[in-house]
């Protein structure tokens, strides 16, 4: 066996104390189609689609235009989908994207997806949603607690939450999501009834074709951040009731429920506010419940934000400690944290993990910084999961999966590409942030060398 290649029998987990875990103690198996289907929403829809119209409005200017990169986002998201579905089908194994780097190619290169993971780009976004959350919860009630506070409070209590067990985790994650799916339904419903339809407005001036393709490019990097996230749901594949049935149905479900929705509030909003109104409007979701009910309709909106931030934070707390759990088991992190709870049989010191590091975050305020670091290193990743399809197929040889990709090659292709392009422009747009983020990825080079001389050792005495 090569010296890099992972364990595949890796030895019992090791609790913080030293003891070694129960032999019957493994990951729990709860989480039927419903829950997984809620975890795939739940990793998409945070905050972002509340605020984001704006952002794509300023950049292409015509409601058709606008509605086209929401679609071709769905459609991108969606091929995205049809990529993790047939891996998971073909390895549903815990970790999702970490277990399918680390079979496709190096376990390096899939210790690096971890490290960016915890680093930047998990706690990092769960910090400025936590932020998020605090905020608009103050406005709702004076709690007496800074941004900072209740924001590091919130992922407190959901880490205890998750803790506790996968199905109460499952539960509470799903039971969010349909309070955010219920708070999009009224603000479409209320913007559509209750508003008169802004008057039209007058043309924009032709532009060239090469600035018209580049306005919308660049209209398509907030569009696709806003459908990633749903990748996240198969780290928890060794916890899905038959994973390569489930998670397959889940990810093309909740893909398609997720599009459904980010069409309907562009719609209402461009109905509501025009287009013009829309890039002017940098809460447009708030704008069109102001429309619709004045005041109140404002504190709607601002507690439907709250919700939908909560339960974002509450499915990252569900799904990436399992990625920092299946590096640990492989031997390439803590020990410690590859250790399940006997009675929750969940891993909860990658749990604490995980959520201390992003209550750190969100207290020293550098969240919005991480997240300008982020971007470019998660869809970088994205695009090289995706590339593990084919490595994956060449190995299974003429085997089938219950799940295949349609229309592949080209549309794995397509997904790769498109990934790749919002590096590229992110890169360009931003080199000094991008180039940060890619100076913390390239840290956790040595970082697994060392992690590697520790555990050579140890397996050759």
């Amino acid at each position: 066996m090569p010296e890099n290649a992972p364990t595949r029998n890796p030895p019992p987990p090791v609790a913080p104390g030293g003891e070694a875990a129960p032999p019957e103690s493994s990951l729990s198996r709860d989480l039927g189609l419903f829950h997984t289907t809620m975890l795939v929403m739940g990793g998409i829809v945070g905050a972002g689609i509340f605020i984001n119209p704006y952002v794509v409005a300023r950049e292409i200017h015509s409601p058709a235009e606008i509605l086209s990169a929401w679609a071709l986002g769905g459609l991108v998201a969606m091929a995205g989908a049809f990529v993790y579905a047939e891996l998971a089908a073909r390895m549903p194994e815990v970790g999702g994207q970490y277990a399918y780097l680390r079979e496709a190619y190096q376990p390096a290169v899939a210790f690096l997806y971890g490290w960016a993971l915890l680093l930047v780009v998990e706690t990092g976004g769960m910090a400025a949603v936590a932020v998020t959350f605090a905020r608009y919860a103050r406005e709702l009630a004076p709690l007496g607690l800074s941004d900072a506070a209740l924001a590091a409070l919130a992922l407190g209590v959901l880490t205890l939450i998750n803790c506790v067990g996968v199905r109460a985790g499952g539960t509470v994650q799903s039971s969010l999501m349909v309070l955010k799916i219920l708070a999009i339904a009224f603000l479409v419903v209320c913007g559509w009834l209750l508003i008169r339809p802004a008057p039209p407005a007058a043309l924009p001036p032709p532009v060239p074709a090469a600035g018209a393709l580049a306005a919308f490019a660049a209209a398509m990097a907030p569009v696709l951040f806003s459908y990633g996230g749903y990748q996240t749901a198969n780290f928890v594949a060794g916890e899905v009731k038959r994973p390569e049935v489930t998670l397959p149905r889940g990810l093309v479900l909740g893909v398609a429920g997720v599009g459904a929705l980010y069409l309907a509030v562009n719609a209402v909003a461009l109905r509501a506010l025009g287009a013009a109104g829309l890039s002017r409007a940098t809460a447009p979701a708030s704008a069109v419940m102001r429309l619709a009910l004045g005041s109140r309709g404002g504190e709607i909106i601002a507690a439907g934000i709250a919700i939908s931030a909560l339960g974002f934070l509450s499915q990252s707390m569900l799904t990436a400690p399992r990625v920092y759990y299946a590096m640990a088991r492989d031997g390439v992190f803590f020990r410690g944290v590859g250790w399940l709870d006997p009675r929750s049989r969940v891993p909860t010191v990658a749990i604490i993990l995980q959520g201390f590091w992003a209550a750190v975050i969100a207290v020293s305020g550098r969240y919005e910084q991480i997240l300008n670091y982020m971007i470019s290193v998660d869809l970088l990743f994205m695009g090289l999961t995706a590339t593990c399809l084919f490595r994956a197929r060449f190995r299974a040889g003429r085997e089938s999966a219950r799940f295949r990709v349609p229309g592949h090659p080209w549309t794995t292709l397509g997904y790769i590409l498109a990934s790749w392009l919002v590096v590229l422009g992110t890169v360009v747009h931003d080199p000094f942030h991008a180039g940060i983020g890619f100076a913390i990825l390239g840290a956790g080079a040595p970082v697994y060398w060392l992690w590697r001389r520790r555990r050579i050792p140890r397996e050759g005495g």
